[in-house]
């Protein structure tokens, strides 16, 4: 049985700072753009998020404003607060 301390992304704050951070790495397209398979899949393959820390910490990244969610639900786009964080 693992414990939730060996899972660093529990925290949806942290999990939302590591998404940002896969996005920052992904050269947006179109009118800014980032698919979110360019978050997700390093997010939960890489990373080795559960797919329930992966959407608090998309969930969190969205509420702070750092990132906005299309209503398609395949992209994603940074917004400024998002670009601030990781500069």
């Amino acid at each position: 049985m693992k414990l939730t301390a060996d899972r660093p992304f529990v925290n949806p704050e942290k999990a939302a700072r590591r998404l940002m951070e896969h996005a920052r790495a992904f050269e947006p397209i179109q009118d800014g753009r980032i698919y979110i398979e360019k978050i997700n899949r390093p997010m939960i393959d890489e990373d080795k998020a559960t797919p329930a820390e992966y959407w608090a910490g998309l969930q969190h990244a969205i509420g702070q404003g750092w990132l906005e969610y299309h209503e398609s639900g395949t992209f994603v786009r940074m917004l400024q607060p998002g670009k601030d964080l990781l500069s």
